[in-house]
Formats: structure tokens, sequence, C-alpha cells
């Protein structure tokens, strides 16, 4: 696969794990479509880390069950820290 794939990979993985944790953590968050997807690609990102630090996830970069559920676990992270660092402004 070339670079560009991954890329269009990590940013179909970040907006379908934006939009899962928006959904399992409804509210009203201010921000759409892009804000969705900007939240999904960065909680893939922490995700992954965090999988790769925690030992459940062996390759980066590739797509799989665990690869989904470890990014939406990072969109989950990241919406709720958004929500927090909200109240606390």
């Amino acid at each position: 696969m070339g670079d560009y794939q991954f890329i269009l990979v990590w940013c179909v993985l970040g907006f379908g794990s934006g939009l899962a944790a928006k959904y399992i953590l409804p509210g009203k968050d201010k921000g759409g479509l892009l804000t969705t997807t900007l939240v999904g690609i960065s909680g893939a990102f922490v995700g992954g880390l965090l999988g790769k630090y925690f030992d459940v996830v062996h390759e980066v970069g590739g797509l799989s069950l665990m690869s989904v559920l470890t990014a939406v676990a990072g969109s989950l992270v990241l919406l709720i820290l958004m929500r927090i660092v909200k109240i606390l402004i």
C-alpha cells in the first residue's frame, strides 16, 4: 500500500472512530464534521500509543479489529478530556 493510501485509511478510520465516540458519549459538543474527524484521527493516534504502551497492539499502522477498538478508545479519551477542559475554562 502506498503512502497516500495509508493517509486515506487513517482519515477514514479517524472519522469512523470520531463518530463512534460521539455516538457513545452524546452531548452538545461544538464542531461539525471536521472536528469529529480531527478528534478521531488524534484519538486513533492516542489509542495506538496507549495500545502500544499497554502491549495490546503489536502492529502499528495495520487495519484490524484491535486498531479500530484502540482508535475508538483514544477518541473517547480525547472527547472526555475536551469536555473536562471546556468545563474548567
